[in-house]
């Protein structure tokens, strides 16, 4: 609220207004992206992205797309490099905010850190917030979370589809 401490970076400006118009579309409606991180994107990038070819192009490019390594077949590492690049960055650090978040995105992330390391999980978390952005840009679409009661719905159904799965491949069948 407007009570709240001015943070001494916070513009002075409605930005996100501004961002908006500027951008075509409202990045701040994507979970975890506020007014700063959205700056940064667009500071680093603009809102045209036509000079990349896909989605895959722009993600390699902000370094959140994994390099694989294959040698005869054998997939060595699939690891995403380095990389300075800002809004690489500001998306790292959005898809952190996302680990305590009771959206969609946040009810991935848990998902994932479960599987996988912390840095891992949010590299590709980092990953899906930028093919989200890509998309907004390029089709002008409204992005508006799912919610995590959609998302924990189809993985509920998920769950079953494999226990039935399992029951078979065992000879049992399940009843409901």
């Amino acid at each position: 609220g407007a009570d709240k401490q001015r943070h001494k970076h916070t513009p002075r400006f409605d930005a996100r207004t501004a961002l908006a118009r500027w951008a075509g579309v409202d990045l701040t409606r994507i979970n975890g992206l506020g007014v700063g991180t959205v700056m940064t994107i667009l500071c680093e990038v603009g809102p045209d992205l036509s000079r990349f070819a896909n989605v895959k192009h722009f993600c390699s490019w902000l370094g959140l797309y994994p390099g694989t390594k294959i040698s005869g077949g054998k997939v060595l590492s699939a690891r995403t490099r380095r990389s300075a690049n800002r809004a690489r960055q500001a998306l790292k650090m959005a898809a952190m905010s996302l680990s305590r978040n009771d959206s969609a995105l946040g009810a991935f992330y848990r998902r994932l850190c479960a599987r996988m390391d912390k840095p891992r999980a949010n590299t590709a978390v980092a990953h899906k917030l930028a093919r989200m952005v890509y998309f907004m840009l390029t089709r002008g679409e409204a992005f508006v979370d799912q919610g995590q009661q959609h998302y924990e719905e189809q993985q509920q159904q998920r769950s079953l589809a494999a226990l039935k799965r399992r029951a078979k491949s065992l000879g049992f069948r399940l009843e409901r």
